[in-house]
């Protein structure tokens, strides 16, 4: 069953990440496109920002890349194409490897938050530990199946999210009254409170998603 993914990915030589950091302000978005090929190493980029001049000053001195050429600019927005360094971090090769879609790609946080549609759940094992070779952060913020049928074996559910939630549930937490606290649960799992709370809310939402839902979550 396939499923879509949106992770949050984080490394210093991502693409484009030192521009980011350089410039208070600026978002960057891949522009999807048909070509998939893993060798591929260009890529077109909608930038918005307010000084085009400081922006190409920037990309002029940013690590991971090679050259750009402008397409087109206007309101505080212009679209470039952009080759990457060889020492660049990208995921794009192992998407297509596995046979997947890098559906939509936007800066945040310091990262790239990233949807991916991907044949089954194995392939974003198979990312999971690209990125952990390679020395890239990786947190999983929401999956679902794509096909909403009740008994589905992961309900969406990523493995951190399903023992959260079991544990929650064994530990009484969501009883009427509870039989214990976030923080106990959290403590118990060795997490901190606020990534406990994480994990079971976006565990509750990808369980209403793959079970009672009728559309599909927006992003």
């Amino acid at each position: 069953m396939s499923i879509t993914a949106t992770v949050h990915i984080q490394h210093d030589h991502l693409a484009l990440i030192p521009t980011v950091q350089s410039l208070q302000g600026v978002n960057v978005r891949v522009i999807t496109q048909v070509n998939t090929d893993p060798e591929v190493s260009h890529f077109p980029f909608l930038f918005e920002y307010t000084d085009r001049r400081e922006l190409e000053r920037v990309l002029d001195s940013d690590p991971t890349v090679e050259a750009y050429e402008l397409v087109d600019w206007a309101d505080q927005q212009g679209i470039y194409y952009v080759e990457h360094t060889p020492e660049t971090k990208l995921i794009s090769t192992v998407v297509t490897e596995v046979n997947g879609f890098l559906v939509e790609s936007e800066t945040t946080d310091g990262g790239w938050l990233v949807r991916l549609l991907l044949p089954e759940r194995s392939a974003l094992n198979a990312i999971w530990e690209y990125t952990s070779e390679e020395d890239i952060s990786f947190e999983i913020m929401d999956v679902y199946a794509n096909e909403y049928a009740v008994g589905a074996e992961s309900y969406g559910l990523t493995d951190e999210q399903r023992t959260a939630l079991q544990a929650a549930h064994e530990m009484g937490y969501f009883f009427e009254p509870r039989e214990t606290s976030l923080e106990e649960i959290a403590e118990e799992m060795d997490l901190s409170s606020t990534a406990m709370s994480g994990r079971l809310r976006r565990g509750i939402r990808n369980l209403i998603a793959t079970t009672i839902a009728e559309d599909t979550p927006e992003q």
